[in-house]
């Protein structure tokens, strides 16, 4: 369990001290300050405020009117040497959850100290079940019928029901890494604690230890408070490491000790603490790689790929691009309220023939932009301007083809046109892989992988 973390705020030294050394020896973490200025700057990240009512630079009842505007959950127990019931009355109005007058008995205040950390835990659980329970983050929100989805879906079950407190998930970026952890977050046994995520390339390397870790007042130059790190609030939850690759080596070690030994400091600390928490990592980068060229620790690598999950690109999973791009296109409508509600026939041969290189991200940035334009209630190949883009230099081969191909009146099957192009262009370049990709305007993994799904046979380049 994380160290819970109380601020004790009183102007006289020696009650300060009673109090935070009983709370200490009852294994607390204790801030401490004696002015309602100090008793502000130091309250982020606490779970508990003793107060007391009188203060050198104002009373406590504006304090505490304060720290409920930062955190409306922090529980404040009011302290104070008059037993006036008018004070009490009015405190417990502006949302105190205690009271307690002086000389106080440290026992008593242990004793309420811990009923109002269960009362705010509970609170906060409840209204986090409630939260989560209108998220779509259940297996049954991830859309694919296709043979690679339906192992992901039963290889990731299991990891959500097992104790293990790492998953390992690769693939190429907009294939859906984020989602899935939180599908086996949320159909876990953590459900209820939190789920936290942080992107490692997204920070500098002093302040992703300090996000991660949390750091001690003074640790750093700007340190001016103590602050948890996203493991720590994480605690018996689940942290999401994205970018996983792009941790510095520095930071490897100490992420390591904690899948190994489930402790970590904090930045400028000197006490270990204890923390429980699932660590899912995710990364498009080939981390085999980085071991080899010395950028990611091994050791690191073998914790983390105990269990692992491949996210498929959305070129090998054809079964379920369209039932995605028909989610994509309810789920726009109705946030935008527009019309669109279906579509066509030839739309859906051409998201078939396009192979995805920016994946699920790329198809829902598309359907959206798509219903946002349309004008009726049926999308149509028109209504995909990356589309047109696609179709632009096959046109070009179709019309400098040696065999040409005639367009027919009432239409044209998108798939035997693309075939088609593959097998002219191959021809063009005497089956050169690469020149035949730059012909039709495509990446050589595009080209390689229309090849294998025609059933055609080219030069290995």
């Amino acid at each position: 369990m994380a160290a819970r973390c109380i601020l004790v705020v009183d102007d006289e030294q020696l009650v300060r001290w009673s109090l935070s050394e009983r709370l200490r020896d009852e294994h607390f973490e204790v801030v401490e300050a004696s002015t309602a200025a100090e008793a502000l700057e130091r309250a982020d990240g606490v779970d508990a405020v003793l107060l007391d009512f009188t203060l050198p630079d104002g009373d406590g009842l504006a304090v505490l009117k304060a720290l409920h505007e930062r955190d409306p959950d922090v529980p404040v127990i009011m302290i104070t040497a008059h037993k006036d019931i008018n004070l009490v009355v009015e405190t417990m109005k502006a949302g105190a959850f205690d009271y307690a007058t002086k000389p106080f008995d440290l026992d008593d205040i242990c004793l309420r100290v811990e009923r109002a950390m269960e009362s705010t835990r509970l609170r906060r659980e409840l209204r986090r079940l409630r939260d989560d329970a209108s998220r779509p983050f259940t297996f049954a929100s991830m859309i694919g019928e296709s043979e690679p989805m339906q192992k992901v879906k039963a290889l990731a079950r299991k990891m959500a029901g097992s104790p293990a407190s790492t998953v390992l998930i690769t693939g190429e970026s907009g294939t859906g890494k984020d989602l899935l952890a939180k599908i086996i977050h949320y159909s876990s046994g953590r459900a209820a604690r939190p789920f936290v995520n942080i992107t490692s390339s997204a920070l500098p390397e002093t302040l992703l230890e300090s996000e991660l870790f949390g750091h001690e007042r003074g640790a750093f130059t700007d340190a001016r408070t103590q602050k948890r790190g996203l493991i720590e609030q994480a605690d018996e939850g689940t942290v999401f490491l994205d970018e996983i690759g792009e941790i510095p080596p520095s930071l490897q070690a100490k992420l390591l000790r904690v899948l190994e030994d489930k402790q970590f400091r904090r930045l400028g600390g000197a006490a270990d603490l204890h923390v429980d928490v699932r660590i899912i990592a995710a990364t498009n980068r080939n981390l085999e790689d980085a071991v080899r060229d010395g950028k990611f620790r091994d050791d690191l690598y073998y914790r983390l790929n105990v269990l692992r999950i491949e996210m498929p690109p959305l070129r090998v999973r054809d079964r379920d691009i369209v039932l995605l791009a028909q989610h994509f296109v309810e789920l726009f409508a109705r946030e935008f309220k527009r019309p669109v509600r279906r579509l066509s026939r030839a739309a859906e041969e051409a998201l078939l023939a396009y192979t995805w290189p920016g994946n699920v991200r790329e198809l829902r940035n598309l359907v959206e932009r798509a219903v946002l334009l349309a004008e009726g209630d049926t999308l149509e190949p028109v209504d995909f301007e990356s589309m047109r883009s696609l179709i632009a230099p096959a046109a070009a081969v179709v019309s400098d083809g040696p065999a040409g191909v005639a367009l027919p009146a009432d239409g044209v099957n998108l798939e035997e046109v693309e075939k088609r192009l593959v097998v002219m262009a191959l021809e063009r370049t005497n089956g050169n892989q690469t020149r035949a990709a730059a012909l039709l305007g495509l990446h050589r993994d595009q080209i390689r992988y229309r090849i294998e799904k025609f059933g055609l046979t080219a030069k290995k380049d």
